[in-house]
């Protein structure tokens, strides 16, 4: 289904990169089935890499597009934090709309974390033919706040002034919040190849969306078009854990499409990156060779 006919929901500001723009053109002259991975907080889109290996190997094309100002690399965004600071939500599902509107088919779409929850965003304005939302941030009207999930966003929301700042984690804090399900050693290399300084203010806005109905961290979960939806967790996500998960499917649910989840046992929040990740990435391969 072509998606070129659709106006993008995007400010002015809004730019794709040469980079986006050639893997919009390479994916449009395969005529393969886009697949577009969208990155949360604390990673960049290489973090996909090995994801969209896989799934080209299964003959799906693959995008990994960035939030705007996304360094290329690790060691770049760790140079210079400042470029990723004051990066909202609506900012990113903008840009990844902008992205896909390029594409000549609806693409599916994978998400991580906040990812996760600009995934189902991105579903809602029905811009995807099949999304798989893993270990996602909650939108607005997803309730529970289990302390897991709190002390892992303290970092950022324990200083007001990181609403305009780029967070990064010390390795204990991405630890806790990523890395507990694997090794020491593995979780001191994920740290290493991985973590990134994250803007602030989405987690502000994931705070604060059920007391702003003009938030932009909500997701219309009611549209017809929003296609076949699968919700991955980690069974032990201190980020977002199940009692999140579950209730982003019970708000999903009563979409009129497909709507599932699955726990992925012994699962931390790193399950997309650390050497599980295959599990991980078949789960959602399956259930998009389902629907596209």
């Amino acid at each position: 289904m072509s998606t070129t006919s659709a106006t993008p929901a995007t400010s002015p500001s809004v730019t794709v990169t040469d980079h986006e723009a050639q893997q919009v053109d390479r994916a449009n002259a395969t005529g393969l089935q886009p697949v577009v991975f969208v990155h949360g907080l604390w990673l960049l889109p290489t973090s996909w890499d090995r994801w969209a290996t896989l799934f080209e190997e299964a003959g799906f094309t693959a995008l990994t597009p960035g939030w705007p100002d996304d360094p290329a690399t690790v060691e770049e965004a760790n140079a210079h934090p400042e470029v990723l600071a004051n990066k909202t939500v609506g900012q990113v599902a903008d840009h990844t709309e902008q992205v896909i509107r390029g594409l000549k088919k609806k693409p599916a779409i994978i998400g991580h974390s906040f990812g996760g929850m600009l995934a189902q965003v991105l579903a809602g304005r029905g811009c995807s033919a099949a999304t798989v939302a893993i270990d996602p941030a909650p939108f607005r009207g997803v309730l529970p706040l289990p302390i897991s999930a709190l002390r892992s966003a303290f970092p950022v929301l324990g200083n007001p002034a990181n609403r305009h700042r780029a967070v990064p984690l010390t390795f204990e804090q991405f630890r806790y919040a990523f890395a507990n399900a694997v090794s020491e050693e593995e979780a001191k290399e994920l740290y290493d190849t991985f973590a990134v300084p994250a803007p602030g203010a989405p987690l502000f806005q994931a705070a604060t969306a059920n007391l702003n109905p003009w938030t932009e961290v909500k997701v219309d979960t009611e549209n017809p078009d929003r296609g076949p939806l699968l919700i991955i967790s980690g069974e032990k996500d201190h980020t977002v854990p199940w009692a999140i998960a579950h209730a982003t499917f019970i708000q999903q649910d009563n979409n009129a499409g497909v709507t599932e989840i699955v726990e992925i046992p012994n699962r931390g929040h790193a399950l997309t990156i650390d050497s599980g990740w295959r599990e991980v990435a078949t789960t959602a391969l399956n259930f998009v060779r389902r629907f596209v």
